[in-house]
């Protein structure tokens, strides 16, 4: 009998020190405010794109900054490794072209019309030409496995930037690696439910639903998807740790005004 009070003492004891790890260390975010408070915003998703405007263009982000909105896009590399402006890893959805996005160099990709328009594929730096810094940008760095050659071609554009950016991700990597290169930056990790999303519990989508890797990429913010706003890890992160929520995809001005009401910066689409 003693020998089994031991051991159940023990297998309390690991699962202790196991659960406090994960709360104080694995899940923790960095969790603070910008000193450019310009930042936390209303975010135009992909632009102010709808009735005939494609999202992801130059006209979308025109319209975000005529409004006052600040700016969500998405980045990713060309074939020749320009930092091009476009959500999906392939082509097909917003332009009919059977290829993956890395597929094509830039030259080719900027031909590319969206969704049937006269808009094109920009380049990252023709979009910051555009804003000209009139309104805040959010980056999302794309990229669904270790490789980070993104984020100094990313970084390097943005130097060269004057005006106010915040960057996210998915993944936790490329959090990481843009810090190198820009340790001023104000960085968040995107949040999702991938066991519940992508219907599979695998190890890795564990591990991400899980948080895990937040101490990888010590992220200021916390952008989560709505329909996960009460969940305990997006409390756990935005009200015990106190990281700035910013929240997606908020839909229509009704489901704005009720993301301010909770303390939300919502990155937005017309309804």
């Amino acid at each position: 009998m003693p020998a089994l009070i031991i051991t159940a003492s023990s297998v309390c004891g690991a699962a202790l020190i196991l659960t406090l790890i994960y709360l104080l260390v694995l899940v923790r975010p960095r969790a603070r405010k910008p000193e450019n408070t310009a930042l936390l915003c209303d975010y135009a998703h992909r632009g102010l794109h709808g009735d005939g405007v494609p999202e992801n263009s130059l006209e979308a982000f025109e319209l975000a900054c005529k409004n006052g909105y600040g700016i969500e896009l998405d980045v990713q590399l060309s074939k020749d490794g320009k930092v091009m402006v476009f959500h999906d890893y392939t082509l097909f959805r917003m332009t009919g072209v059977d290829k993956k996005l890395c597929e094509l160099d830039a030259k080719e990709l900027c031909e590319l019309s969206l969704a049937k328009t006269e808009q094109k594929i920009p380049a990252f730096e023709e979009v910051l030409a555009l804003v000209d810094r009139r309104v805040p940008i959010l980056v999302e760095l794309k990229g669904e496995n270790t490789t980070t050659t993104l984020c100094p071609k990313v970084a390097e554009i943005l130097k060269n930037y004057g005006g106010s950016y915040c960057i996210e991700s998915f993944n936790p990597l490329l959090v990481k690696d843009i810090k190198k290169y820009l340790p001023d930056a104000y960085c968040g990790l995107l949040y999702t439910n991938v066991c519940r999303d992508k219907k599979k519990k695998s190890a890795l989508n564990i591990i991400i639903s899980g948080m895990m890797l937040n101490f990888l990429a010590r992220p200021d913010f916390i952008a989560y998807n709505k329909i996960d706003r009460n969940s305990f890890l997006v409390k756990l992160t935005t009200k015990f740790y106190h990281a700035p929520k910013f929240v997606w995809t908020i839909k229509g001005e009704d489901e704005r005004k009720a993301a301010h009401g909770y303390g939300e910066h919502p990155i937005f689409e017309k309804q």
